[in-house]
């Protein structure tokens, strides 16, 4: 947080500590150390680091072995529930066929579930990782049809369409747009009525969802625009509508919908409200997304990145920028930590989804864009809460 000086000491200090012991080979904590800096506490996901801490627990001579077990019973039991959850989406994806239609798009629906399952994992919301999952890879293909394929004219169409929300306005869109509209404008009336079953109704849900994806749909209309007319926009401009495209403001009101009546009216209007938890989420997602990827997105002929657009209005090398995007991260973390920490009127569950959007952009784009790119850190994430069990 800032102003903190002594926690600001305490955390240069033990920083120095864990490296030190990370690179003593006598060190019995060496891999610990390790772990501990590459995936501190507030940047790691419950669910990446629950089978190290049961492996760790199982080593401990001190151990209970009625509470060992009865982890990894909890571990593998959700794991085969996470399975049953990944084989519907699947499904889903696989019955829609969209890619058939549009092939310039990034086929994503096992990553898309990961993003699902590491914004919530509880099994209370099992509907809501299936909702946000389906979401995720619509938004996958969404990103590609901005970036790669469609014409200006065709996205302001689609932009104006997604506006109306109304199937009426599919008879102005290109074919492969008005499939894919069509797919949009189903899976939230779907949404609808799976969130408004039991005769428990939340109308206020579906609006706010629908304003995110509308959202979206604007912020990637105006990157779009800056490509196609050649502009390099500021880094504060970029930002301004980068730090939404991240499609952060698309999920968490998405990711609240599978929370039912836990996502009361006053959550919804909290994201509306643009707190510094969801600002400081996004600029997390944007940057650290930005750095992993620049070179590829500007052989592909992308629109600038945070980096470009950073580099052309400070004068600085590339080198340079990158020093200061990473300070900005930094800063975006502590803005996090202070928001979490002073925001009462929020439940902490709430909270929590935004906290584990910027988390999940800590593990797809630590090193490099994990998502467009499945890395080594990505896979093993996968096979681990997906497909290896704890041996019991």
């Amino acid at each position: 947080m800032k102003g903190e000086i002594i926690l600001d000491r305490a955390l240069a200090f033990t920083t120095t500590k864990l490296e030190e012991m990370a690179m003593d080979v006598s060190s019995p904590f060496r891999d610990e150390a390790a772990y501990a800096l590459k995936w501190p506490i507030l940047k790691a996901l419950p669910r990446l680091i629950i089978k190290r801490h049961i492996s760790i627990y199982e080593m401990d001579p001190l151990k209970n072995n009625v509470l060992l077990k009865f982890a990894k019973l909890d571990y593998n039991s959700m794991q085969k529930l996470y399975q049953k959850e990944l084989c519907e989406v699947s499904r889903w994806w696989k019955h829609l066929n969209l890619l058939e239609e549009l092939s310039f798009a990034r086929d994503r629906m096992v990553e898309s579930y990961i993003w699902a399952l590491g914004v919530y994992y509880e099994p209370k919301y099992s509907l809501g990782r299936i909702i946000l999952a389906k979401i995720v890879a619509l938004a996958t293909v969404l990103d590609d049809m901005y970036d790669l394929y469609a014409t200006l004219d065709e996205l302001q169409l689609f932009t104006q369409a997604i506006e109306r929300w109304d199937m009426n306005c599919i008879v102005k869109l290109p074919k492969y747009m008005k499939i894919f509209y069509g797919v949009i404008l189903k899976l939230y009336e779907e949404i609808e009525k799976d969130i408004n079953k039991d005769n428990v109704t939340i109308p206020y849900a579906i609006h706010y969802a629908k304003e995110g994806m509308k959202r979206q749909c604007r912020a990637y209309f105006a990157e779009a625009k800056w490509f196609h007319e050649g502009y390099v926009p500021t880094f504060e401009e970029y930002m301004k509508v980068a730090t939404v495209s991240t499609c952060y403001y698309l999920f968490v009101p998405i990711s609240f919908v599978g929370m039912g009546v836990a996502a009361s009216k006053e959550a919804f209007e909290w994201v509306e409200s643009d707190p510094m938890l969801l600002k400081a989420s996004g600029i997390i997602g944007r940057l650290m997304n930005d750095v992993t990827s620049h070179t590829f997105e500007q052989e592909r002929g992308d629109v600038g990145s945070a980096v470009e657009c950073h580099m052309k209005q400070h004068g600085l090398s590339e080198e340079e920028t990158l020093v200061e995007l990473e300070n900005e991260v930094i800063k975006a973390w502590r803005d996090i930590t202070e928001d979490y920490i002073k925001t009462t009127n929020i439940s902490n569950e709430i909270l929590l989804r935004v906290l584990n959007l910027a988390r999940l952009s800590d593990l797809f784009y630590k090193e490099e864009d994990g998502y467009t790119f499945v890395d080594k850190t990505t896979k093993h994430f996968i096979a681990s809460i997906i497909v290896e069990p704890l041996p019991t």
